[in-house]
């Protein structure tokens, strides 16, 4: 892999003011692509005199000739690396480098403090592919950890060139993580879920958690579309926001293609998620990223508690919490998640090249997974719950023009199953005729669509069946001084331009709100709600 002089040029401005040699230490032996990288990573160095390689043999300390890893000032980070990180990988390879030679980690003080207090040795082993987008987030969280504590180790392993660890740990989606040698997660996971999951690690007598906010006028929950539009429409009006959220983008981030965007022909959701994080940043928002809510109090002035035990203060909150993916809820599906059952075609597709699939759901998400993955696979069954596909009719066009796309309409699933743990088919009912059928396959993308994230709001403000907050014209909730927008919501047709109208309109409604309750600066209890 050469790197073009362009590219080379941005490194060497990108890394003009490391803080610290760095060292990169490529593992000695033989390997037929250990050439290649050694050419990537002396094109790596040739950017800063503070950049510089070495050949060593490490011993166990490396998986392959195709592993290195990264010292600071001769101090092993325990960043490592194996194969060459290319495609969606060069930029966590770049961020590492550029983080522990001092770069902004953009974490929390809390999050950082968590992390320093481990004290237990963590060894994580992130297996990726390099077409998948989700998996630099994961490796590049545990990289940050990394940087943070002498205690945790992360290795980055290009799953392609190692068919046999991956037959041998039996993974079939990425990421996967394992933490000292036994599985911890396999597809998304984001900083607030793997700090979750670290909980017990964390030595709680040895870090302080940061004071109070000082009193906020809105405290906005979510940093999807809706949220930071929000955000930036009540920081415009010169109110006090604090914004709380455990990823900024939210579902956006997911999204590779996106076109219809009044204004903008075509972007992609990383792009927007990162326009919109910059505009976020234009003003004086007080943003906790990598947190929940786990707790709202009622009262005049509302109490947010944090996942991290903080409370914040506030007149108001907006909710903007979005949705997640839908589950099929059959037996054989929790079972074999990474094992054949997947969320993300785009993450996921990879690994069934060449074999036959399924799509359940014949909406747009799912009719674009089946497009997706029809150039990548043998053959793709669509199953649609209902008499007909909910999908727009140009994307259905296309659908049936493929020769191996088929779609069966009417069709429930009942169950998946599995053999040696791995699936391989699926059983569904022709509703129309109640005939038990059964397709032989190897992966299933469920694509049913969203649920809202509203669970932690039970007993807060009303919901409707579906779990939706019931919102009036001005997003004002059941309970007064809150507010909900977005995704979140009643409000009908999910679409991110709609969920920025919606979060805009919501401050708007916010700011009035405020303006007509002048007696907010005098002192009043919090009242626990029930």
């Amino acid at each position: 892999m050469k790197l073009g002089s362009d590219l080379l040029k941005s490194l060497t401005a990108y890394t003009a003011n490391l803080k610290g040699d760095i060292k990169i230490v490529l593992q000695k032996g033989d390997h037929e692509k250990r050439d290649e990288l050694r050419t990537f990573l002396s094109d790596v160095c040739s950017v800063s005199k503070k950049l510089y390689l070495e050949d060593l043999d490490l011993g166990s300390r490396h998986r392959s000739p195709l592993s290195f890893t990264l010292f600071l000032n001769e101090v092993d980070t325990g960043i490592t690396f194996t194969g060459i990180p290319g495609g969606q990988e060069f930029n966590s390879f770049v961020l590492a480098i550029l983080q522990i030679g001092g770069s902004d980690l953009k974490l929390d003080d809390n999050v950082k403090s968590m992390i320093k207090s481990v004290t237990q040795k963590l060894i994580f082993e992130v297996f990726i592919s390099l077409d998948c987008h989700i998996c630099p987030e994961v490796v590049q969280s545990l990289n940050k950890f990394a940087t943070l504590s002498e205690n945790i180790n992360c290795e980055m392993i290009d799953g392609g060139l190692f068919p046999d660890v991956i037959a041998e740990k039996d993974i079939q989606g990425v990421p996967t993580i394992f933490l000292n040698g036994e599985f911890f997660s396999s597809g998304k996971a984001e900083i607030s879920k793997i700090i979750s999951k670290l909980e017990k690690y964390f030595d709680d007598s040895d870090r302080e958690k940061q004071k109070e906010l000082e009193l906020q006028d809105s405290v906005v929950i979510g940093g999807g579309p809706a949220g930071i539009s929000a955000s930036i429409y009540l920081a415009r009006k010169g109110l006090k926001v604090a914004l709380v959220t455990e990823n900024i983008g939210g579902q956006v981030k997911e999204t590779l293609g996106i076109e219809n965007m009044i204004s903008v022909s075509e972007t992609s959701g990383k792009k927007l998620t990162g326009d919109m994080h910059s505009h976020l940043n234009d003003y004086n928002i007080q943003v906790k990223e990598h947190f929940k809510v786990n707790e709202i109090k009622k009262g005049t002035f509302k109490t947010v508690v944090l996942s991290s035990g903080e409370k914040i203060k506030t007149k108001t909150i907006v909710v903007a919490t979005g949705a997640r993916w839908r589950e099929l809820g059959v037996p054989g599906e929790k079972e074999n998640l990474g094992n054949g059952v997947a969320y993300c075609p785009h993450c996921d597709g990879p690994f069934f090249k060449g074999k036959d699939v399924a799509v359940v759901g014949g909406g747009n998400s799912g009719i674009e997974a089946a497009l997706d993955l029809s150039g990548i696979v043998n053959k793709v069954s669509v199953l649609e719950f209902m008499p007909d596909l909910k999908a727009d009719n140009i994307l259905v066009e296309k659908a049936v023009s493929k020769h191996n796309i088929s779609i069966f309409k009417n069709a429930q699933v009942k169950l998946i199953t599995s053999e040696n743990g791995k699936v391989n088919g699926l059983n569904y009912v022709e509703r129309n005729t109640s005939k038990e059928k059964t397709i032989k396959l190897d992966g299933i993308f469920v694509q049913i669509g969203l649920i809202p994230n509203s669970q932690f709001l039970n007993g807060v403000v009303d919901l409707n069946k579906h779990g939706e907050i019931i919102v009036n014209e001005n997003g004002e909730t059941s309970e007064k001084g809150i507010f909900a927008c977005g995704d979140v919501t009643t409000v009908p047709y999910k679409q991110i331009i709609i969920s920025m109208g919606e979060g805009a309109k919501t401050a708007l409604s916010v700011a009035d709100h405020l303006m007509m309750t002048e007696d907010y600066n005098t002192d009043f209890d919090i009242v626990k709600s029930a």
